[in-house]
């Protein structure tokens, strides 16, 4: 048996409830202790006097021992009763925090995250269960955005978006993962290609080209950045176009072609094989990936427990 089994056999272990003194007579106790008044016991909780009364009689029975003594129209704590009253308050203390803290967390809605699809099928989603479990009364609204790059903030708490400009000041933005681009194929592909194979080779290959993405980083873009001279018009007969990243990845993963990545999308299809990279040549594409919120929200606890867990995902 494990610790956390260890623990939770502890924590769970069985308790003799016998013991517990009549639970309803508590709040009874604990107003009149509080306000040294039976009937003033009676008023702040919606009772009569003689329910009060029948209350401290029924718990001063069950405890064995005198909880109050009577001075005048006035009531007074025993010994026993300041001792006890320490118990009482602390125990309806602990339940009400309880209780407000999970009503606060039952009547909060979800926290909507917006991010693309790519990056909830391949980073988000996948981790979203480690996260459920470590904060299980957080809730979470995931939404995909393919035709709008841009944070927003209408529909959505949280973005997990690449910017390509400043934001507008009432946005805080925390750096994500860094963009770099570089091309990927499946290794039967990869035995197709020259051993020696340089970028201006790729020209006579199927390439796959995510059309959605074009403004942030292009073939073009990453032969440009590793000196190959070559028109759009040249590439035209061997592009595959596709709308999304993911799109392309699956194409490439079974044989279809070479396809470009930007980010960590293809890091667990590289760590098990499913890809390759048949050119070490990397350049950065146009933006920053990160995550984007109202500069309000990073002082909501569920917000902030959420953005440093996408950091420490990433790191």
């Amino acid at each position: 048996m494990d610790t956390d089994d260890q623990q939770n056999e502890k924590h769970f272990e069985k308790m003799d409830l016998r013991k517990l003194p009549p639970l309803k007579a508590l709040k009874g106790f604990e107003a009149a202790a509080r306000l040294s008044s039976v009937r003033g016991a009676a008023e702040e909780l919606n009772l009569t006097h003689p329910a009060i009364s029948h209350q401290i009689q029924t718990l001063e029975a069950s405890l064995a021992s005198k909880l109050f003594t009577r001075e005048g129209r006035h009531i007074q704590l025993t010994e026993a009763g300041k001792q006890y009253y320490q118990f009482v308050r602390k125990a309806l203390d602990i339940l009400i925090t309880g209780s407000e803290e999970i009503r606060d967390n039952t009547s909060q809605p979800a926290l909507r995250i917006q991010t693309y699809i790519t990056t909830s099928i391949r980073w988000l989603a996948p981790r979203l269960p480690k996260f459920k479990k470590q904060n299980p009364d957080i809730r979470l609204q995931v939404s995909t955005y393919n035709a709008d790059w841009n944070f927003d903030e209408k529909h959505a708490d949280i973005g997990i978006i690449c910017k390509t400009q400043p934001l507008p000041d009432h946005l805080s933005w925390q750096p994500l993962f860094q963009s770099q681009v570089f091309p990927v194929c499946s290794p039967e592909f990869f035995t197709t290609l020259p051993q020696d194979i340089q970028p201006k080779d790729l020209p006579r290959y199927p390439l796959i080209s995510v059309y959605t993405e074009d403004k942030y980083w292009t073939w073009i873009d990453w032969f440009e950045s590793a000196n190959v001279q070559v028109s759009q018009q040249e590439l035209n007969p061997k592009i595959l176009e596709v709308d999304t990243l993911a799109a392309a990845l699956e194409m490439a993963v079974v044989g279809e072609g070479i396809a470009l990545v930007n980010g960590p999308f293809a890091d667990n299809d590289l760590a098990t094989g499913r890809l390759v990279v048949p050119i070490h040549h990397y350049t950065k594409g146009l933006g920053e990936w990160g995550i984007v919120c109202h500069k309000n929200l990073t002082k909501d606890k569920r917000a902030k427990a959420f953005i440093d867990w996408l950091v420490a995902q990433a790191s």
